[in-house]
């Protein structure tokens, strides 16, 4: 049973050893461990803080990439909008444009055919005359070879003339 009940002078040894080490821990030991326990509580509190801050700031960042994505959309779809415009514009005014060239390509066509069926017309009128002539002239030359042929013409001439 020595074992389990220790003797006084080994308690009174333990006890001053444990005060002197205790003495001695708060002395040299305690102050830097609690300082270095103060030093991570608050480089763990900066870290925190600092975190925080950057979730904050990444929400502000994200919010403000969403209303660029936004706008540069709604840019987008004006642009494609004006675009458009103005390709039926141009479309447009390219078909006014041919249907105007059109209608004067028509036109003067029309007037061409007008002037040559004119001009074949014309010569046409001065072939049959200069052909009527002819053929009158060789009638009455070989009519009028006799005189009495002659007079009876013009006297059924002038019947005609008092008729009308």
């Amino acid at each position: 049973m020595d074992l389990l009940i220790p003797e006084i002078g080994l308690v009174f040894w333990h006890t001053i050893s444990f005060l002197i080490l205790l003495f001695l821990l708060a002395k040299f030991a305690w102050k830097p461990v609690l300082s270095a326990i103060k030093e991570r509580e608050s480089n763990i509190e900066n870290a925190l803080a600092a975190a925080e801050q950057a979730k904050l700031e990444m929400a502000r960042l994200t919010n403000e990439n969403e209303q660029l994505l936004k706008q540069a959309r709604e840019e987008r779809d004006i642009i494609l909008k004006e675009a458009k415009e103005l390709k039926d514009k141009i479309v447009a005014e390219a078909k006014e444009q041919a249907q105007v060239e059109g209608g004067k390509l028509i036109e003067n066509a029309k007037r061409e055919i007008e002037d040559q069926k004119n001009k074949a017309l014309a010569e046409v009128k001065n072939q049959v005359s200069s052909l009527s002539l002819d053929i009158a002239r060789k009638v009455l030359t070989k009519e009028f070879e006799d005189q009495s042929k002659q007079e009876a013409y013009v006297g059924d001439l002038l019947k005609d003339v008092r008729l009308n």
